[in-house]
């Protein structure tokens, strides 16, 4: 096996860099991987692997493409029937990413190829292939996976080996905190800002601990947690008394995994649950397909759909399996003639699920990351079948069709339900293209019926085979960048830049091109209420959101809400995934329960007192934003806008300065002439940020500074800064230098110096400066050398926050030194503009992560916290998501096995499935969807769904007496957005104006806006009191606008 290459392509992986690490995926990157089985599920575990960038992917294949292959596999067309599937789909495959070499074989398989790769894929084989296959991983060490759907069931196993070592088992970072104390029977108590995050078991080490010095730096210790804040690390009774301080920092521990062969799980296997709600199923599921692989065997094809004689051959395989197996195992008829019965079944969702899920562990065999799959998992949806469907033979009998594989379920008359779907999708982004796939397959909003056998169908479903009524309608605005290729599989290279809806659906139609999909390129919300509007809205039949932040999803949310439309919403990060089902009348809404909001760092500590990485890299941020986007943007607006000065006037005088000198500086003192100035301001800023206001900290707080208690001021959480001498020969001080200087430049328009930039921080570290040409040394050299630094003089006056609650009022400035500034401010000349930056994380050579990289790392070194190389802290800065194309893959099948239940009309809460998973350890787990609350008034209970329904146009006293006389309540307010249109506590006259006035006009006159045409209904809310006079809530009423 060859060595792992040692660079990680970052533009290609940035995103999945985040959740593997750069350590796995140097593992990844030099794995060869065979595959054998191209069909639906084999080429989507294909399909993720080789996206997440592994180094070879062998595929072997030699059946031909039939139609039925068109079910669910997205790579193959009608004109490939009758074609090689590997000859066709290897080509395919290639082009998702080039850095992986991808070939096909198609000779007998031996133990001397097989040794040449890292871990052998199988998919749909016999049992009786895969005993065969997993003897010979056993004899040469290789990880072993086979995966294999039957309608709505599928299985995945693993064989690693006897013992396979993974360096950690979870993906999380490591555990750190602060110490506040340690005792001789070695408890370590943590400070309660937070939680330390460990478990039994994990190791730790110890730093900057004062007093119980053996334990800096010492080897890995296993502990015991005894509490939130508090953990045991065994006696440290011979140890020095602890005094103060310290820093605990998790340790990450390779640990072993053993596995056991196939031969041996089939007998007795280990069974990963998925669903606490069907604890028996798994194996249940194990015997069904055991009895499944003899009936293929014996038989020579799979059980026919509903298919009686079938069945009982297929009942006498249980039996047979059933006394081999150990222990005492109840059969349940019901469940397994499901499985009998979809044996041929091909629904798209199960590949994703199943076909994620083992893509995972893949890359588990290749990187030795994250903790594999022991041994089996089984999993089924039956839920998603049409609530008390009475299907038979001729229902779901094979049709030449495409969707033959989706008729083995369902039947052809559900079939006709999903052709029948108006779906609108939100986002097209990695769980969008994913979602647009499966729903192409499946055949929703289709018109492909020219292979459909007639059937008995009443009028109406014969109508419906005819005429399609589907559609797919997707929105996205944002167009497809580089970093998107290897999760978002439906774009190419030659794609980017390309708007990301109008993409998916020109590659999801060249799957199935009897789909009717239309797409948009608008953002979801207010200001597009004119294109999504009532009519938009009204004839969907169910909204999925595949979005990337709260506030797009919560608006989504609450349009659903309003148009009582069903909900499927889905979310990743990394290995984790999540899935919500928002079903009107039954369940909560998204909005109805949210995350507590995310802690923010106090001021103080970020300008004064940075005890951690996260601050200085959130510092450095504000120093970027500050410097080269906000100054720019004040600088343009006093040049740009007529009116600037008239507004800063109405400011505080300190805000009048701050902005007054920003101008000042940017336009006069400080304008750059060349390169060279800003090489000086760069070294300006250096003595600014990294001694002078250290120095001042210091002054106003020394390091033996006591409290007013008496304790050290300079005591754990706070650090005691050094301020740092500049110098040339340190690689990190140069790298901001560099940065700051062409940063500087580009504000103003003056050519970079390209040739300055040696290279990205995190390979500056520890780089012989002598790779920079000498011509750039002295270049650089000489501007520093004419940089004039003032003394530096603390002064006596300044305040500095040392607590969140302080409050330190800006000093103010001087009426006369605000004249001059206001009459000595330079000449509005449109030549003067600057160049606000905005920041970009993605692009490598416009310095800005490079710049905040070494920003924060120098402020790091000042207080001794260690640094974070470039790719941590532009992940940090940019709040890059870590996102992988395997759980995108096993979260849109999820989703779309949730649309089956949707469009089948199922009504019942049980049903329905939520779904978690986290794919590094693995986990898979389900729950019901929480029922929708109830409130009352005057005994009457509604729920969010409920609506009072009124057509105007009526005068608000109509209103009034309307609610009031129907519903026994009192109306005390009635208000529509923001706007108050009536209330009890108004002036008599005002009340007595509006009583007379309609709603319509009402609403213009106190929103001083017309009602946009495409508006058919506006929404108000009502305050009230019930007969008795308490205050109760109220459904809001949807007021039909008079057309």
């Amino acid at each position: 096996m060859e060595p792992a290459s040692s660079e990680i392509r970052e533009d290609v992986y940035s995103r999945q860099l985040y959740a593997y690490g750069a350590e796995a995926m140097k593992n990844m990157a030099g794995a060869n991987v065979l595959f054998i089985g191209l069909a639906a599920l084999g080429v989507e575990i294909a399909k993720n692997v080789v996206l997440s960038g592994v180094k070879t992917c062998v595929f072997y294949d030699n059946n031909l493409v039939q139609k039925r292959d068109l079910s669910s596999h997205f790579f193959l067309t009608v004109e490939d029937i009758g074609k090689k599937r590997a000859h066709v789909v290897t080509p395919r495959l290639q082009e998702l990413n080039s850095l992986v070499a991808c070939s096909f074989y198609e000779d007998d398989l031996t133990v001397e190829l097989i040794s040449r790769f890292s871990v052998v894929v199988c998919t749909n084989l016999s049992f009786q292939d895969q005993l065969c296959i997993n003897e010979m991983t056993r004899i040469i060490g290789l990880p072993f996976i086979s995966a294999r759907t039957a309608g709505l069931f599928g299985y995945l196993f693993n064989d690693f080996g006897p013992k396979f070592e993974v360096f950690d088992t979870n993906g999380e970072e490591c555990a750190a905190q602060m110490i506040a104390s340690i005792n001789d029977e070695g408890t370590v108590t943590c400070l309660e800002d937070k939680r330390h995050g460990l478990e039994t078991g994990d190791y730790v080490t110890f730093s900057e601990i004062e007093g119980m010095t053996e334990l800096n730096n010492c080897p890995p210790i296993k502990v015991k947690v005894t509490g939130p804040y508090t953990f045991e690390i065994g006696d440290t009774s011979s140890y020095s008394k602890y005094v103060r301080g310290g820093l605990v920092q998790q340790v990450k521990m390779p640990k072993i995994f053993e596995f056991k062969s196939l031969r041996e799980q089939l007998r007795e296997p280990r069974i990963l649950p998925f669903d606490f709600s069907k604890l028996d199923n798994p194996i249940q599921m194990h015997l069904g397909f055991l009895a499944l692989d003899l009936f293929s065997v014996r038989q020579g094809h799979l059980p026919r759909p509903y298919n009686s004689r079938d069945l009982s051959i297929f009942f006498k395989f249980v039996d047979e399996v059933k006394s081999e197996a150990h222990g005492d195992i109840k059969i349940s008829k019901k469940y397994l003639s499901n499985l009998c019965y979809q044996a041929s079944g091909d629904l798209p969702p199960m590949q994703s699920v199943l076909g994620g899920f083992a893509a995972q562990e893949v890359m588990k065999a290749t990187s030795k990351k994250f903790t594999p799959l022991q041994q089996f998992f089984y999993f089924d949806s039956l839920e998603s079948m049409p609530p008390d469907a009475q299907l038979n033979e001729e229902d779901c009998i094979p049709a030449d069709s495409r969707y033959d594989g989706q008729f083995a379920v369902f039947g052809q008359n559900y079939h006709c339900k999903l052709r029948n779907l108006k779906t609108f999708l939100v986002g097209s982004g990695a769980i969008g293209c994913e979602i647009l796939k499966n729903w192409a397959l499946c055949g929703i909003g289709s018109s492909d019926i020219g292979s459909i056998k007639p059937l008995r169908l009443s009028r109406l479903q014969a109508l419906s085979h005819i005429c399609c009524l589907g559609s797919i309608n997707v929105t996205d605005m944002d167009t497809i960048e580089k970093s998107n290729l290897n999760r978002q599989f439906l774009f190419r290279d030659s794609n980017v830049s390309q708007p990301k809806s109008l993409v998916a659906s020109q590659a999801v139609k060249h799957m199935n091109g009897a789909i009717n999909i239309q797409a948009y390129q608008d953002r979801v919300g207010e200001e597009t209420e004119n294109v999504f509007d009532d009519d938009f809205f009204e004839q969907l039949d169910v909204v999925v959101n595949a979005l990337d932040n709260v506030e797009a999803r919560r608006y989504v949310d609450c349009r659903c809400v309003f148009y009582c439309k069903p909900l499927l919403e889905s979310g990743t990060l990394g290995t984790k995934g999540n899935t919500q089902v928002v079903i009107p009348y039954l369940t909560e809404s998204y909005s109805s329960s949210q995350d507590p909001p995310e802690k923010s760092i106090p001021m103080c500590t970020l300008k004064n007192f940075p005890y951690a990485i996260e601050h200085t890299i959130q510092w450095a941020r504000e120093s970027f934003e500050g410097l080269f986007m906000r100054d720019p943007e004040t600088v343009n607006q006093y040049i740009d806008n007529d009116t600037f000065l008239g507004q800063l006037q109405k400011q505080p005088d300190s805000t009048q300065k701050e902005a007054l000198d920003i101008i000042q500086k940017s336009l006069v003192y400080e304008r750059p002439r060349n390169f060279a100035d800003c090489v000086s301001w760069a070294r300006l800023l250096f003595q600014e940020y990294y001694f002078n206001k250290i120095a001042q900290l210091l002054y106003n707080f020394p390091k033996d500074s006591l409290t007013s208690s008496g304790l050290p001021f300079w005591s754990y959480p706070k650090r005691c800064p050094t301020p740092i001498l500049f110098d040339m020969n340190k690689s990190l001080h140069l790298s901001f230098i560099v940065a700051a200087a062409n940063l500087r430049a580009a504000l103003y328009g003056i050519p970079s110096c390209r040739d300055l930039y040696v290279s990205r921080f995190s390979q500056l570290l520890g780089a012989n400066l002598s790779i920079i040409p000498s011509s750039s040394r002295n270049f650089i050299k000489c501007a520093l050398t004419e940089t004039h630094l003032p003394e530096f003089k603390p002064k006596s006056n300044v305040r500095i926050q040392v607590s969140e609650n302080e409050s330190i009022e800006p000093e103010s400035a001087d009426l006369e030194e605000l004249r001059r500034l206001y009459s000595s401010l330079p000449l509005r000349d449109s030549s003067l503009k600057l160049t606000p930056l905005y920041f970009e994380k993605d692009d490598d050579n416009n310095f800005h992560v490079d710049y905040i990289t070494a920003c924060s790392n120098l402020r790091a070194t000042a207080y001794n916290i260690a640094h974070a190389d470039r790719l941590k802290t532009k992940g940090i800065a940019g709040k890059i998501i870590p996102a992988v194309a395997t759980t995108t893959s096993m979260i849109a099948g999820l989703v779309c096995l949730e649309l089956y239940k949707v469009a089948f009309e199922n009504r019942k809460l049980d049903s329905y499935k939520c779904g978690f998973i986290n794919l590094a350890l693995p986990l898979v787990t389900f729950s019901e969807p929480i029922a929708a609350p109830k409130a009352k008034y005057n005994g009457k209970e509604f729920t969010l769904w409920d609506r009072i329904e009124i057509y105007g146009e009526i005068l608000i006293k109509d209103l009034i007496k309307k609610l009031e006389e129907e519903h026994q309540i009192n109306v005390m307010i009635i208000s529509c957005g923001v706007s108050m249109l009536y209330a009890v506590f108004m002036p008599k006259e005002k009340r007595k104006e509006r009583y007379e006035t309609t709603v319509e006009k009402l609403y213009v006159s106190t929103t001083h806006m017309p009602i946009p045409p495409h508006v058919k209904s506006l929404t108000i809310e009502v305050l009230c009191t019930d007969k008795d006079g308490e205050d109760v809530e109220f459904p809001f009423v949807r007021y039909y606008l008079k057309k």
